[in-house]
């Protein structure tokens, strides 16, 4: 049963009043009484404020390792986390389904600081692209708070490292805005990050416009931005969201494209099953190969000291490798 959105916003609101109230916390993380509090959506996000703030912030990230975050809703520790905070980052373009709802239960004078890092960048939205993942039109919708609403957007603007460094931009701004005392600290912070996405962008561009071929399949249509900002063909196996089912015909054209365009390997994910992309290599006589989309890391991932940077630097290699 659907439950209709002024009693879903009234229970979140209660949720977020109880959470205050009650003052719960997320396992093993706790807000700090001596930095700059800044709560983010995603791995992405967590990374690059991290890297930018440093040692003078305290970042919670609300989905865990290992956790695939599209389905993924805040608990009540959560949202006690988020209205305590200094500075809240989500990435919005409809990524976080539960964002809007929690915004507008906020009290005008909260004080928490609010960045939609997706905000500058131009947005794709599913069924009105090409093959290379190229936008032909867009109906955007704003709520009270100026935010983008529109359930066709594709919102994995994060994949691609020339969207990764507005994102990082973003960031800086609300970091700076949350603690403007430490500007010229998370300027210079800044400043190192943007010099590695720059150059992770200049190694896209340079080697995958060199490849033989420029057509991958993927096991959801994540990697859109990706596909447009380095001029490659896309075809998913799944929708926006990694659990949307394909369709007897969508797998039909699959096949017809990696026979039509002699691929060599099917992505998967580590976070979702690869049990179809798995299949679907095996009946087409192809291997698989891991394209991260960068949701979330899993454990063994955080503690091997993984990044954004460095994962996508795997993704490249990995790329190039399905290229040849």
């Amino acid at each position: 049963m659907k439950v209709p959105k002024r009693i879903l916003t009234a229970l979140i609101s209660m949720l977020f009043v109880a959470a205050v109230m009650t003052g719960c916390g997320t396992s093993n993380v706790t807000l700090s009484e001596d930095k700059v509090n800044v709560v983010t959506t995603f791995y992405t996000l967590y990374d690059f404020a991290g890297r930018i703030g440093g040692d003078k912030v305290n970042v919670i990230n609300l989905v865990p390792a290992g956790v695939e975050p599209h389905d993924w809703s805040p608990k009540s520790r959560d949202l006690n986390h988020m209205s305590k905070s200094q500075l809240f980052i989500y990435n919005g373009a409809g990524f976080e389904g539960w964002v809007g709802d929690f915004l507008g239960s906020l009290k005008k004078d909260s004080g928490l600081t609010v960045i939609e890092a997706s905000k500058g960048i131009e947005l794709l939205h599913a069924g009105h692209e090409d093959d290379h993942g190229h936008d032909e039109g867009k109906s955007n919708e704003k709520d009270d708070h100026g935010h983008e609403h529109d359930s066709d957007v594709d919102p994995h603007v994060w994949v691609s490292p020339k969207s990764a460094l507005k994102m990082a931009e973003n960031i800086k701004d609300g970091i700076v805005q949350a603690d403007p005392a430490n500007k010229a600290y998370y300027e210079s912070n800044y400043e190192t990050l943007k010099k590695q996405l720059t150059e992770l962008d200049d190694k896209f561009s340079r080697t995958l416009s060199k490849t033989a071929k420029k057509e991958i399949v993927v096991s959801h249509q994540a990697f859109g931005y990706l596909a447009r900002d380095y001029g490659l063909t896309l075809k998913p196996i799944m929708g926006l969201s990694p659990g949307a089912e394909p369709t007897a015909q969508d797998l039909k054209e699959i096949n017809k494209f990696v026979r039509d365009h002699q691929v060599k390997y099917i992505f998967f994910e580590e976070l979702v099953s690869d049990k179809l992309a798995k299949t679907l290599a095996k009946d087409a006589g192809i291997e698989t190969l891991v394209l991260n989309p960068l949701e979330g890391l899993t454990q063994e991932q955080v503690n091997a000291g993984e990044h954004y940077v460095s994962v996508m630097e795997n993704n490249l290699q990995n790329l190039l490798k399905a290229l040849q």
